[in-house]
């Protein structure tokens, strides 16, 4: 069981640093291809979907840099916590103004807070990073992100049915190739995405395991192909448990009014990630 350090951990709340991308094409083509769209291609000046900016803003780190799990080695900008595993929680999202195909963007990144709890899994430590995202010198999207770190072989997996009586279902199966391209897309070297060996056998899980930012873009998605000419002011996301690779999983929603609640199922009926929208109204759209 490996020793935490809270003040010392709590010494990088604070940290900042700033990437600066440019909102190009073949990302959004490729995610659009990778999701089954039947046109594809993206254009100059086209609105970037939400959920879709997670395609920039990507570290070139070097090879040998990078950690035992595909990510970069801690201890630069994210803290050096001794758990081994890492996963994304969850997050929350508000958008102020259009990205648009073409656009010169700025992303600000912040430890916002670094927290320790001990429960029934054993040592759990929550980093809470806060993004803005600007387009020139105008907030477009404001975003927090959580990450759990704990060690390998903890934790159990909530079981818990559907929230409410769905309105929207849609049925997919994440292949390994899903994964690939979303990976290669988002430059996420991660290995339980894509290393069956180090899944199963370092990991303990008993598959790849699907992206949580994919989850939830599938979510926006399922959102995009029901209410076409809505737009997102809030989205609010939080997983629940792993989803594996070569499982049906259940993408479902209901609205009421410009509010939306949004949720996956896996295979077994068991709530994998829950989400909250707000719309904005149709004047403000």
């Amino acid at each position: 069981m490996s020793t935490v350090d809270i003040e010392f951990l709590q010494g990088w709340v604070g940290s900042t640093e700033t990437h600066c991308d440019v909102i190009s094409v073949a990302p959004v083509a490729g995610l659009s291809a990778s999701l089954d769209y039947l046109s594809p291609l993206a254009r100059v000046g086209e609105a970037l979907p939400p959920g879709w900016h997670w395609l920039y803003f990507q570290d070139a780190v070097a090879a040998s840099n990078l950690a035992i799990d595909g990510h970069v080695r801690r201890g630069e900008f994210m803290p050096p916590v001794p758990l081994l595993r890492r996963m994304w929680a969850g997050g929350r999202l508000r958008f102020f103004s259009p990205v648009t195909i073409g656009d010169e963007v700025r992303r600000v990144s912040t430890i916002a807070s670094i927290t320790h709890k001990e429960g029934r899994s054993g040592a759990l430590i929550f980093v809470t990073l806060s993004h803005q995202i600007f387009q020139q010198d105008k907030l477009a999207i404001e975003e927090e992100q959580n990450l759990v770190y704990r060690d390998y072989g903890t934790g159990k997996n909530i079981v818990r049915p559907a929230p409410a009586e769905s309105q929207w279902s849609r049925e997919i199966c994440p292949d390994s190739v899903l994964l690939f391209r979303y990976s290669a897309l988002t430059f996420n070297s991660h290995r339980i995405h894509f290393d069956r060996n180090y899944a199963t056998q370092v990991e303990g899980y008993t598959s790849l395991v699907v992206h949580a930012p994919l989850t939830a873009t599938l979510l926006l998605d399922l959102l995009r192909r029901e209410l076409p000419d809505s737009a997102v002011k809030d989205f609010e996301f939080r997983a629940i448990k792993p989803l594996l690779e070569g499982a049906p999983l259940f993408l479902q929603g209901r609205r009421d009014g410009q509010e939306v609640s949004l949720w996956v199922l896996d295979d077994s009926g068991a709530l994998a990630m829950e989400a909250r929208v707000t719309l904005f109204m149709p004047e403000n759209i």
